[in-house]
C-alpha cells in the first residue's frame, strides 16, 4: 500500500454535529446504556462520541437515527441498528473529563433492510463526503 492512499472501502459522510443521535448496547446486553453522537458514518462503520469511553476491541450493538427523515416515507425514517467492533478511542480525551471520541466498524446490520436504508440515506445527496 501506498503511503497516503486511501484504506477504507466504503465512502464517508460527514454529519451534523449534534443531531445524528445514536445510542450503545454494551456486548451482550439487552438495553442500549449510552447515548452520543456521530460525526462521520459510512456503511463500514462511524466515528462518534459518547461521556463514557468503551475499551477497543468491545463489541458493540448500535442504534442511529439520522437526521432530516421527516419528509421520507415512515419506513424510511426508522433507525439503524448494527453490531459493532470498537476500533481506537481519543486517547487525547481521556484525560479532558468530557465526552470521548471513538470509532467503530461494523460487522452486521441487525434488521432486514438496514444497511440498503443506510446506503440509500448517505447516497441522498443530503451530507457532504468527508475528506
Amino acid at each position: 500500500m501506498q503511503i497516503g492512499s486511501e484504506r477504507r472501502q466504503h465512502e464517508r459522510y460527514l454529519l451534523p454535529s449534534m443531531y445524528t443521535a445514536i445510542d450503545i448496547r454494551p456486548g451482550e446486553e439487552d438495553e442500549f446504556k449510552f447515548s452520543g453522537h456521530a460525526y462521520d458514518l459510512s456503511v463500514g462503520g462511524m466515528r462518534f462520541e459518547l461521556d463514557e469511553p468503551i475499551e477497543p476491541g468491545s463489541e458493540i450493538g448500535v442504534r442511529i437515527t439520522l437526521p432530516g427523515a421527516e419528509h421520507l416515507r415512515p419506513m424510511h425514517r426508522k433507525p439503524i441498528y448494527a453490531l459493532a467492533t470498537v476500533v481506537w478511542v481519543e486517547e487525547d480525551d481521556l484525560e479532558s473529563g468530557g465526552p470521548v471520541r471513538m470509532a467503530c466498524v461494523f460487522k452486521t446490520f441487525c434488521q432486514l433492510g438496514d444497511k440498503e436504508r443506510l446506503e440509500a440515506r448517505l447516497k441522498s445527496g443530503r451530507y457532504s463526503l468527508a475528506a
